[in-house]
Protein backbone atom coordinates (compact mmCIF):
# COMPACT_ATOMS: atom_id res chain seq x y z
CA UNK A 1 0.00 0.00 0.00
CA UNK A 2 1.01 3.66 -0.34
CA UNK A 3 2.16 5.79 2.56
CA UNK A 4 -0.54 6.29 5.22
CA UNK A 5 -2.45 9.58 5.33
CA UNK A 6 -2.96 11.92 8.29
CA UNK A 7 -5.94 14.26 7.78
CA UNK A 8 -5.95 17.72 9.38
CA UNK A 9 -9.51 18.75 10.33
CA UNK A 10 -10.95 21.77 12.14
CA UNK A 11 -12.96 24.97 11.97
CA UNK A 12 -11.56 28.09 10.24
CA UNK A 13 -8.54 29.92 11.66
CA UNK A 14 -7.39 27.44 14.28
CA UNK A 15 -3.95 27.04 12.66
CA UNK A 16 -4.41 23.92 10.50
CA UNK A 17 -2.15 25.09 7.67
CA UNK A 18 0.46 26.32 10.15
CA UNK A 19 0.54 22.85 11.71
CA UNK A 20 0.79 21.23 8.26
CA UNK A 21 3.85 23.36 7.49
CA UNK A 22 5.32 22.41 10.88
CA UNK A 23 4.72 18.66 10.45
CA UNK A 24 6.07 18.67 6.89
CA UNK A 25 8.88 21.15 7.58
CA UNK A 26 7.81 23.29 4.66
CA UNK A 27 6.06 26.55 3.82
CA UNK A 28 3.82 25.15 1.11
CA UNK A 29 0.45 25.56 2.83
CA UNK A 30 -0.80 29.16 2.54
CA UNK A 31 -1.17 30.79 5.96
CA UNK A 32 -3.20 33.98 6.39
CA UNK A 33 -5.21 35.63 9.17
CA UNK A 34 -8.26 35.76 6.92
CA UNK A 35 -10.52 32.69 7.36
CA UNK A 36 -11.33 30.46 4.40
CA UNK A 37 -7.92 30.64 2.69
CA UNK A 38 -7.64 26.85 2.35
CA UNK A 39 -10.53 25.42 0.31
CA UNK A 40 -9.43 22.26 -1.47
CA UNK A 41 -7.60 19.40 0.19
CA UNK A 42 -3.85 19.61 -0.36
CA UNK A 43 -1.18 16.97 0.29
CA UNK A 44 2.38 17.18 1.54
CA UNK A 45 5.00 14.64 2.62
CA UNK A 46 5.56 14.33 6.37
CA UNK A 47 7.91 12.18 8.45
CA UNK A 48 8.66 11.48 12.09
CA UNK A 49 11.23 9.05 13.39
CA UNK A 50 11.54 6.26 10.86
CA UNK A 51 8.04 6.70 9.38
CA UNK A 52 6.95 8.61 6.31
CA UNK A 53 3.33 9.61 5.73
CA UNK A 54 1.13 12.00 3.79
CA UNK A 55 -0.45 15.01 5.49
CA UNK A 56 -3.67 16.30 3.93
CA UNK A 57 -4.75 19.85 4.79
CA UNK A 58 -8.45 20.71 4.53
CA UNK A 59 -10.55 23.86 4.59
CA UNK A 60 -12.20 25.22 7.71
CA UNK A 61 -15.36 23.21 8.53
CA UNK A 62 -18.63 25.02 9.22
CA UNK A 63 -21.75 22.85 9.51
CA UNK A 64 -24.49 25.45 10.04
CA UNK A 65 -23.77 27.63 7.00
CA UNK A 66 -24.23 26.78 3.31
CA UNK A 67 -22.86 30.03 1.87
CA UNK A 68 -20.14 30.25 -0.80
CA UNK A 69 -17.70 27.28 -0.83
CA UNK A 70 -18.66 25.89 2.62
CA UNK A 71 -20.61 22.85 1.33
CA UNK A 72 -17.76 22.06 -1.07
CA UNK A 73 -15.19 22.40 1.74
CA UNK A 74 -17.20 19.90 3.81
CA UNK A 75 -17.21 17.48 0.87
CA UNK A 76 -13.44 17.82 0.50
CA UNK A 77 -12.97 17.12 4.23
CA UNK A 78 -15.20 14.03 3.91
CA UNK A 79 -13.05 12.72 1.05
CA UNK A 80 -9.86 13.38 3.02
CA UNK A 81 -11.22 11.53 6.05
CA UNK A 82 -12.33 8.55 3.94
CA UNK A 83 -8.74 7.81 2.89
CA UNK A 84 -6.99 8.76 6.16
CA UNK A 85 -5.43 6.40 8.72
CA UNK A 86 -5.60 9.08 11.44
CA UNK A 87 -7.49 12.36 11.78
CA UNK A 88 -6.07 15.31 13.73
CA UNK A 89 -8.79 17.72 14.79
CA UNK A 90 -7.25 21.12 15.53
CA UNK A 91 -8.85 23.44 18.10
CA UNK A 92 -7.93 26.88 19.51
CA UNK A 93 -6.80 26.66 23.14
CA UNK A 94 -7.04 30.41 23.63
CA UNK A 95 -10.69 30.53 22.58
CA UNK A 96 -11.74 27.35 24.36
CA UNK A 97 -14.46 24.97 23.22
CA UNK A 98 -16.87 26.54 20.71
CA UNK A 99 -20.16 25.37 19.26
CA UNK A 100 -18.34 24.78 15.95
CA UNK A 101 -15.82 22.50 17.70
CA UNK A 102 -18.66 20.50 19.24
CA UNK A 103 -20.36 20.11 15.83
CA UNK A 104 -17.13 18.82 14.30
CA UNK A 105 -16.56 16.45 17.24
CA UNK A 106 -20.09 15.06 16.88
CA UNK A 107 -19.43 14.42 13.18
CA UNK A 108 -16.03 12.80 13.88
CA UNK A 109 -17.47 10.46 16.53
CA UNK A 110 -19.58 8.90 13.77
CA UNK A 111 -16.53 8.27 11.55
CA UNK A 112 -14.48 5.03 11.69
CA UNK A 113 -11.16 6.90 11.42
CA UNK A 114 -9.18 7.18 14.73
CA UNK A 115 -9.12 10.82 15.89
CA UNK A 116 -6.69 12.85 18.02
CA UNK A 117 -7.32 16.33 19.43
CA UNK A 118 -4.53 18.90 19.04
CA UNK A 119 -5.12 22.03 21.15
CA UNK A 120 -3.23 24.75 19.28
CA UNK A 121 -1.95 28.13 20.44
CA UNK A 122 -0.76 26.73 23.77
CA UNK A 123 2.49 28.69 23.72
CA UNK A 124 2.78 28.73 27.52
CA UNK A 125 3.92 25.35 28.95
CA UNK A 126 2.41 26.21 32.35
CA UNK A 127 -1.02 27.15 31.01
CA UNK A 128 -1.10 24.68 28.11
CA UNK A 129 -2.29 21.68 30.13
CA UNK A 130 -5.03 23.72 31.78
CA UNK A 131 -6.17 25.10 28.40
CA UNK A 132 -6.15 21.61 26.87
CA UNK A 133 -8.09 20.04 29.73
CA UNK A 134 -11.28 21.85 28.69
CA UNK A 135 -11.33 19.85 25.43
CA UNK A 136 -11.98 16.53 27.16
CA UNK A 137 -15.59 17.69 26.76
CA UNK A 138 -15.45 16.86 23.04
CA UNK A 139 -15.41 13.13 23.79
CA UNK A 140 -12.53 12.41 21.41
CA UNK A 141 -9.97 11.26 23.97
CA UNK A 142 -6.91 12.95 25.43
CA UNK A 143 -6.27 16.50 24.11
CA UNK A 144 -2.63 17.34 23.25
CA UNK A 145 -1.51 20.93 23.96
CA UNK A 146 0.69 22.20 21.10
CA UNK A 147 1.99 25.35 19.48
CA UNK A 148 1.99 24.94 15.69
CA UNK A 149 3.92 28.16 15.20
CA UNK A 150 6.70 27.27 17.68
CA UNK A 151 6.56 23.47 17.55
CA UNK A 152 5.97 22.91 21.26
CA UNK A 153 4.20 19.62 21.98
CA UNK A 154 4.22 18.41 18.37
CA UNK A 155 6.72 15.62 19.16
CA UNK A 156 4.38 13.98 21.69
CA UNK A 157 1.49 14.41 19.26
CA UNK A 158 3.44 12.73 16.43
CA UNK A 159 4.49 9.85 18.68
CA UNK A 160 0.79 9.17 19.26
CA UNK A 161 0.04 9.53 15.53
CA UNK A 162 2.67 6.88 14.69
CA UNK A 163 1.09 4.46 17.15
CA UNK A 164 -2.16 4.62 15.16
CA UNK A 165 -0.65 4.19 11.68
CA UNK A 166 -0.76 0.75 10.00
CA UNK A 167 2.37 -1.40 10.46
CA UNK A 168 5.34 -0.31 8.40
CA UNK A 169 5.72 -3.70 6.68
CA UNK A 170 2.41 -3.06 4.89
CA UNK A 171 3.95 -0.16 2.98
CA UNK A 172 5.55 -0.84 -0.40
CA UNK A 173 8.21 1.07 -2.28
CA UNK A 174 6.69 3.62 -4.64
CA UNK A 175 7.99 4.40 -8.11
CA UNK A 176 8.85 8.01 -8.76
CA UNK A 177 5.69 9.56 -10.25
CA UNK A 178 5.54 11.65 -13.41
CA UNK A 179 4.69 15.19 -12.29
CA UNK A 180 2.09 16.90 -14.48
CA UNK A 181 1.17 20.53 -13.71
CA UNK A 182 -2.16 21.89 -14.95
CA UNK A 183 -1.52 25.55 -15.79
CA UNK A 184 -3.74 28.35 -17.08
CA UNK A 185 -5.58 31.59 -16.51
CA UNK A 186 -8.48 31.76 -14.03
CA UNK A 187 -11.71 30.06 -15.13
CA UNK A 188 -10.36 28.13 -18.11
CA UNK A 189 -11.45 24.85 -16.50
CA UNK A 190 -8.30 23.55 -14.78
CA UNK A 191 -10.08 22.18 -11.72
CA UNK A 192 -12.90 20.76 -13.84
CA UNK A 193 -10.28 19.01 -15.94
CA UNK A 194 -8.63 17.56 -12.82
CA UNK A 195 -12.00 16.29 -11.56
CA UNK A 196 -12.77 14.72 -14.95
CA UNK A 197 -9.41 12.95 -14.97
CA UNK A 198 -9.80 11.67 -11.39
CA UNK A 199 -13.46 10.76 -11.71
CA UNK A 200 -14.25 12.49 -8.40
CA UNK A 201 -14.65 16.07 -7.06
CA UNK A 202 -10.93 16.44 -6.34
CA UNK A 203 -11.04 20.25 -6.52
CA UNK A 204 -13.77 22.80 -5.87
CA UNK A 205 -15.20 24.20 -9.11
CA UNK A 206 -16.87 27.61 -9.18
CA UNK A 207 -17.43 30.41 -11.72
CA UNK A 208 -15.83 32.77 -9.19
CA UNK A 209 -12.28 33.69 -10.17
CA UNK A 210 -9.60 32.65 -7.70
CA UNK A 211 -11.46 29.64 -6.27
CA UNK A 212 -8.28 27.54 -6.33
CA UNK A 213 -5.54 29.11 -4.21
CA UNK A 214 -3.19 26.29 -3.25
CA UNK A 215 -1.50 23.91 -5.63
CA UNK A 216 -3.43 20.64 -5.34
CA UNK A 217 -1.40 17.44 -5.66
CA UNK A 218 -3.25 14.28 -6.69
CA UNK A 219 -1.67 10.85 -7.12
CA UNK A 220 -3.13 8.25 -9.45
CA UNK A 221 -2.01 5.42 -11.73
CA UNK A 222 -2.31 4.98 -15.47
CA UNK A 223 -1.11 1.79 -17.19
CA UNK A 224 0.87 0.73 -14.14
CA UNK A 225 2.80 3.99 -13.72
CA UNK A 226 2.20 6.55 -10.96
CA UNK A 227 1.39 10.17 -11.79
CA UNK A 228 1.22 13.26 -9.61
CA UNK A 229 -1.22 15.84 -10.99
CA UNK A 230 -0.75 19.40 -9.78
CA UNK A 231 -3.75 21.71 -10.15
CA UNK A 232 -2.68 25.34 -9.77
CA UNK A 233 -4.21 28.70 -9.02
CA UNK A 234 -5.31 30.69 -12.07
CA UNK A 235 -2.47 33.03 -13.00
CA UNK A 236 -3.45 36.65 -13.64
CA UNK A 237 -1.30 39.63 -14.56
CA UNK A 238 0.97 40.64 -11.70
CA UNK A 239 -0.46 44.17 -11.53
CA UNK A 240 -3.96 42.71 -11.04
CA UNK A 241 -2.95 40.68 -7.98
CA UNK A 242 -2.97 42.06 -4.44
CA UNK A 243 -0.52 40.83 -1.82
CA UNK A 244 -2.20 38.01 0.09
CA UNK A 245 -3.52 34.49 -0.55
CA UNK A 246 -3.82 34.96 -4.33
CA UNK A 247 -0.27 36.31 -4.52
CA UNK A 248 1.11 33.26 -2.68
CA UNK A 249 -1.08 30.91 -4.74
CA UNK A 250 0.33 32.28 -7.99
CA UNK A 251 3.89 31.98 -6.71
CA UNK A 252 3.17 28.32 -5.95
CA UNK A 253 1.85 27.93 -9.50
CA UNK A 254 5.16 29.12 -10.89
CA UNK A 255 6.98 26.70 -8.56
CA UNK A 256 4.68 23.94 -9.84
CA UNK A 257 5.94 24.63 -13.36
CA UNK A 258 9.53 24.37 -12.12
CA UNK A 259 9.00 21.01 -10.37
CA UNK A 260 6.90 19.43 -13.11
CA UNK A 261 8.01 16.99 -15.79
CA UNK A 262 5.25 18.13 -18.14
CA UNK A 263 2.84 21.07 -18.14
CA UNK A 264 -0.71 20.94 -19.44
CA UNK A 265 -1.44 24.51 -20.58
CA UNK A 266 -5.22 24.91 -20.61
CA UNK A 267 -6.68 27.36 -23.16
CA UNK A 268 -10.31 28.49 -23.19
CA UNK A 269 -11.80 27.54 -26.57
CA UNK A 270 -14.27 30.44 -26.34
CA UNK A 271 -11.71 33.13 -25.44
CA UNK A 272 -8.86 31.90 -27.62
CA UNK A 273 -5.24 32.77 -26.81
CA UNK A 274 -4.85 35.87 -24.64
CA UNK A 275 -1.75 37.87 -23.78
CA UNK A 276 -1.61 36.07 -20.42
CA UNK A 277 -1.72 32.67 -22.15
CA UNK A 278 1.28 33.76 -24.21
CA UNK A 279 3.15 34.76 -21.06
CA UNK A 280 2.44 31.39 -19.45
CA UNK A 281 3.56 29.57 -22.59
CA UNK A 282 6.77 31.59 -22.55
CA UNK A 283 7.33 30.67 -18.92
CA UNK A 284 6.94 26.96 -19.71
CA UNK A 285 9.43 27.23 -22.58
CA UNK A 286 11.92 29.30 -20.53
CA UNK A 287 11.80 26.70 -17.73
CA UNK A 288 12.44 23.96 -20.31
CA UNK A 289 9.36 21.89 -19.50
CA UNK A 290 7.57 19.41 -21.76
CA UNK A 291 4.09 20.61 -22.67
CA UNK A 292 0.68 19.56 -23.96
CA UNK A 293 -1.72 22.28 -25.13
CA UNK A 294 -5.29 21.49 -24.05
CA UNK A 295 -8.10 23.56 -25.58
CA UNK A 296 -10.95 23.15 -23.09
CA UNK A 297 -14.71 23.88 -23.40
CA UNK A 298 -14.71 22.48 -26.95
CA UNK A 299 -18.29 21.29 -26.38
CA UNK A 300 -19.43 24.95 -26.22
CA UNK A 301 -18.10 25.78 -29.71
CA UNK A 302 -20.39 25.59 -32.75
CA UNK A 303 -18.44 23.62 -35.31
CA UNK A 304 -18.35 21.65 -38.52
CA UNK A 305 -15.69 19.41 -40.07
CA UNK A 306 -13.43 22.43 -40.81
CA UNK A 307 -13.63 24.13 -37.42
CA UNK A 308 -10.91 22.21 -35.56
CA UNK A 309 -8.12 22.68 -38.15
CA UNK A 310 -9.06 26.35 -38.55
CA UNK A 311 -9.07 27.01 -34.78
CA UNK A 312 -5.81 25.12 -34.30
CA UNK A 313 -4.16 27.26 -36.98
CA UNK A 314 -5.38 30.46 -35.28
CA UNK A 315 -4.21 29.33 -31.84
CA UNK A 316 -0.80 28.17 -33.05
CA UNK A 317 -0.25 31.49 -34.82
CA UNK A 318 -0.34 33.15 -31.38
CA UNK A 319 1.59 30.36 -29.65
CA UNK A 320 4.18 29.96 -32.40
CA UNK A 321 7.01 29.46 -29.89
CA UNK A 322 5.27 26.28 -28.66
CA UNK A 323 4.88 24.85 -32.16
CA UNK A 324 6.53 21.65 -30.85
CA UNK A 325 3.68 21.00 -28.35
CA UNK A 326 0.79 18.70 -29.28
CA UNK A 327 -2.65 20.35 -29.20
CA UNK A 328 -5.72 18.50 -27.91
CA UNK A 329 -9.34 19.71 -28.00
CA UNK A 330 -11.27 18.58 -24.90
CA UNK A 331 -14.33 19.14 -22.77
CA UNK A 332 -13.93 18.68 -19.03
CA UNK A 333 -17.73 18.91 -18.76
CA UNK A 334 -18.46 15.93 -21.05
CA UNK A 335 -15.12 14.12 -20.64
CA UNK A 336 -14.40 14.33 -24.39
CA UNK A 337 -10.76 13.30 -25.09
CA UNK A 338 -9.77 13.93 -21.45
CA UNK A 339 -8.19 10.48 -21.12
CA UNK A 340 -5.98 11.22 -24.17
CA UNK A 341 -4.08 13.78 -22.10
CA UNK A 342 -2.13 10.98 -20.37
CA UNK A 343 -0.90 9.38 -23.59
CA UNK A 344 0.27 12.72 -24.99
CA UNK A 345 1.86 13.77 -21.69
CA UNK A 346 3.66 10.41 -21.35
CA UNK A 347 5.05 10.77 -24.89
CA UNK A 348 6.18 14.34 -24.17
CA UNK A 349 7.95 13.21 -20.97
CA UNK A 350 9.64 10.34 -22.82
CA UNK A 351 10.97 12.78 -25.44
CA UNK A 352 11.94 15.27 -22.73
CA UNK A 353 14.18 12.62 -21.10
CA UNK A 354 15.51 11.12 -24.35
CA UNK A 355 19.18 11.02 -25.40
CA UNK A 356 20.57 10.60 -28.90
CA UNK A 357 24.07 9.44 -29.85
CA UNK A 358 26.55 11.89 -31.37
CA UNK A 359 26.74 9.89 -34.60
CA UNK A 360 22.98 10.13 -35.14
CA UNK A 361 22.99 13.87 -34.37
CA UNK A 362 25.69 14.45 -36.96
CA UNK A 363 23.90 12.43 -39.62
CA UNK A 364 20.95 14.82 -39.24
CA UNK A 365 23.24 17.88 -39.26
CA UNK A 366 25.02 16.63 -42.40
CA UNK A 367 21.67 16.26 -44.15
CA UNK A 368 20.66 19.78 -43.04
CA UNK A 369 23.90 21.29 -44.37
CA UNK A 370 23.44 19.56 -47.73
CA UNK A 371 20.04 21.23 -48.16
CA UNK A 372 21.05 24.67 -46.95
CA UNK A 373 24.59 25.93 -46.44
CA UNK A 374 25.44 28.22 -43.50
CA UNK A 375 25.25 31.96 -44.27
CA UNK A 376 28.17 34.12 -45.43
CA UNK A 377 28.98 37.43 -43.76
CA UNK A 378 29.33 40.74 -45.62
CA UNK A 379 33.07 40.35 -45.31
CA UNK A 380 32.95 37.07 -47.19
CA UNK A 381 33.39 34.72 -44.22
CA UNK A 382 31.15 31.68 -44.37
CA UNK A 383 29.87 29.90 -41.31
CA UNK A 384 31.05 26.35 -40.82
CA UNK A 385 29.26 23.82 -38.60
CA UNK A 386 31.77 21.15 -37.60
CA UNK A 387 29.70 18.81 -35.45
CA UNK A 388 27.08 18.63 -32.70
CA UNK A 389 26.48 16.50 -29.64
CA UNK A 390 23.73 16.15 -27.04
CA UNK A 391 25.00 17.41 -23.70
CA UNK A 392 21.88 17.07 -21.51
CA UNK A 393 18.27 15.95 -21.30
CA UNK A 394 15.23 17.41 -19.47
CA UNK A 395 15.10 19.27 -21.82
CA UNK A 396 17.25 17.79 -24.62
CA UNK A 397 20.19 20.15 -25.05
CA UNK A 398 22.77 20.17 -27.85
CA UNK A 399 26.10 21.92 -28.28
CA UNK A 400 26.95 22.79 -31.90
CA UNK A 401 30.60 23.55 -32.63
CA UNK A 402 31.16 26.15 -35.36
CA UNK A 403 33.94 28.40 -36.58
CA UNK A 404 32.22 31.59 -35.33
CA UNK A 405 28.79 31.71 -33.61
CA UNK A 406 28.30 35.30 -34.82
CA UNK A 407 28.05 34.07 -38.41
CA UNK A 408 24.88 32.11 -37.59
CA UNK A 409 21.86 34.38 -37.40
CA UNK A 410 18.46 33.59 -35.88
CA UNK A 411 16.99 32.43 -39.19
CA UNK A 412 19.64 29.76 -39.74
CA UNK A 413 19.56 28.71 -36.09
CA UNK A 414 15.81 28.14 -36.33
CA UNK A 415 16.41 26.14 -39.53
CA UNK A 416 18.90 23.86 -37.74
CA UNK A 417 16.52 23.33 -34.82
CA UNK A 418 13.70 22.51 -37.23
CA UNK A 419 15.91 19.97 -39.02
CA UNK A 420 16.89 18.36 -35.72
CA UNK A 421 13.22 18.01 -34.84
CA UNK A 422 12.32 16.57 -38.23
CA UNK A 423 15.21 14.12 -38.11
CA UNK A 424 15.11 13.15 -34.43
CA UNK A 425 11.54 13.77 -33.27
CA UNK A 426 11.36 15.37 -29.80
CA UNK A 427 7.63 16.13 -30.04
CA UNK A 428 6.27 17.78 -26.93
CA UNK A 429 9.55 19.10 -25.55
CA UNK A 430 11.61 22.25 -26.10
CA UNK A 431 15.16 21.93 -27.40
CA UNK A 432 18.10 24.01 -26.23
CA UNK A 433 20.92 24.67 -28.72
CA UNK A 434 24.26 26.10 -27.62
CA UNK A 435 26.52 27.47 -30.36
CA UNK A 436 30.22 27.31 -29.51
CA UNK A 437 33.21 28.62 -31.46
CA UNK A 438 36.09 26.22 -32.07
CA UNK A 439 39.06 25.79 -34.35
CA UNK A 440 38.49 23.24 -37.11
CA UNK A 441 41.38 20.96 -36.14
CA UNK A 442 40.35 20.93 -32.48
CA UNK A 443 36.73 20.19 -33.45
CA UNK A 444 37.75 17.32 -35.74
CA UNK A 445 40.04 15.91 -33.04
CA UNK A 446 37.27 16.06 -30.40
CA UNK A 447 34.76 14.41 -32.72
CA UNK A 448 37.18 11.59 -33.55
CA UNK A 449 37.86 11.07 -29.83
CA UNK A 450 34.12 10.80 -29.12
CA UNK A 451 33.56 8.35 -31.98
CA UNK A 452 36.48 6.15 -30.83
CA UNK A 453 35.14 6.11 -27.28
CA UNK A 454 31.69 5.01 -28.51
CA UNK A 455 33.09 2.57 -31.08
Amino acid sequence: MARPIVAIIGRPNVGKSTLVNRLCRSREAIVDDKPGVTRDRTYQDGFWGDREFKVVDTGGLVFDDDSEFLPEIREQANLALAEASVALVIVDGQQGVTAADESIAEWLRMQPCPTLVAVNKCESPDQGLAMAAEFWRLGLGEPFPISAIHGAGTGDLLDRVLSLLPPKHEEAEEDEPIQMAIIGRPNVGKSSLLNAICGEPRAIVSPIRGTTRDTIDTRLEREGHPWRLIDTAGIRRRRSVNYGPEFFGINRSFKAIERSDVCVLVIDALDGVTEQDQRLAGRIEDDGRACVLVVNKWDAVEKDSHTMPMVEKELRAKLYFLDWATMLFTSALTGQRVESIFALAALAVEQHRRRVSTSVVNEVLKEALSWRSPPTSRGGRQGRLYYGTQVASRPPSFTLFVNDPKLFGDTYRRYVERQLREGLGFDGTPLKLFWRGKQQRAAERDLARQQNRLG
